[in-house]
């Protein structure tokens, strides 16, 4: 049987391909032109939610350029010819069926390789000639966003879509698995908010059963105030939780009520909020 693109698969394959691959996104709303610049597994979280095997050893750390924009250019040539009447494509649902965006996402923390700058300029130049009405996106973790060459590497990005899925320094610790002060975190979301609006997008889950306390999600309400009080702009906020098999089997998904409770409560602080069952 041969592969079906929805929501539950999210594997960074395509073709050939080393960097450029397509999910079906529930937040895009379509297809995800997805861009790896980890295919060595390379990040500096380890969150327990990841659907990605470290146990397994990835591929080179170096990133060829020229590579990755010829693998975007096909994809975006594709999809403006016969993209849906070809595998996998012709399986994505029909409401799906658009090119949603161009994310930089994968298997790891994309602003990590020093070749994101130089990807990031391919990839718009590639994105401009071919597709100039799609956006592109970056998903980070935001722990890099304070270093020039990443802060310089941002205005090629139409929309940045930053993690916070704590809202306390102990819970930030458990859920993205990381020795990082959370208040690097904090700061980066606040540096680059101040200079655009960012995206916020918030992954919760229940580990061992338990989901975050309401006490944890006041606490992430205020961050979010934090920032908006310290001259930052968020555009909207993502509350999401776990859709696929996590890397750590203890952890699962939240029921959609307690996902609309926890949007309610940043809706509550003024904030527009959305969430993705």
């Amino acid at each position: 049987m041969g592969r079906r693109l929805d929501y539950k698969d999210h594997r960074r394959e395509l073709d050939e391909n080393r960097y450029v691959y397509a999910v079906v996104s529930r937040r895009a709303r379509g297809l995800s032109i997805g861009v790896n610049l980890n295919p060595d597994k390379a990040c500096n979280f380890d969150c327990p939610y990841c659907q990605v095997d470290r146990t397994t050893p990835g591929g080179p750390t170096k990133v060829e350029v020229p590579d990755l924009a010829a693998e975007l250019e096909d994809l975006l040539r594709r999809a403006a010819a016969d993209l849906w009447t070809t595998p996998p494509f012709d399986t994505v649902a029909p409401e799906l069926r658009r090119v949603a965006d161009v994310a930089f996402a994968g298997d790891g923390e994309p602003t990590t390789p020093p070749e994101f700058p130089a990807a990031a300029r391919a990839a718009r130049e590639a994105r401009d000639r071919l597709a100039p009405g799609i956006p592109l996106r970056l998903l980070t973790n935001a722990t890099l966003l304070h270093k020039d060459r990443v802060r310089a590497a941002l205005a090629e990005f139409d929309e940045l879509w930053c993690k916070l899925d704590a809202g306390t320094e102990a819970y930030f610790h458990v859920v993205d698995g990381t020795r990082l002060p959370f208040q690097r975190i904090l700061d980066n979301l606040l540096l680059v908010a101040r200079e655009r609006p960012i995206v916020i997008q918030s992954l919760f889950l229940a580990l061992d059963g338990i989901g975050p306390s309401d006490a944890e999600i006041g606490a992430w309400v205020r961050r979010l105030g934090e920032i908006v009080a310290r001259g930052g702009s968020i555009d909207h906020v993502q509350v999401y939780t776990v859709a696929r098999t996590p890397s750590d089997p203890r952890c699962g998904p939240l029921d959609a009520a307690r996902l609309e409770a926890i949007a309610a409560s940043a809706r509550d602080a003024g904030f527009t909020a959305a969430v993705y069952a």
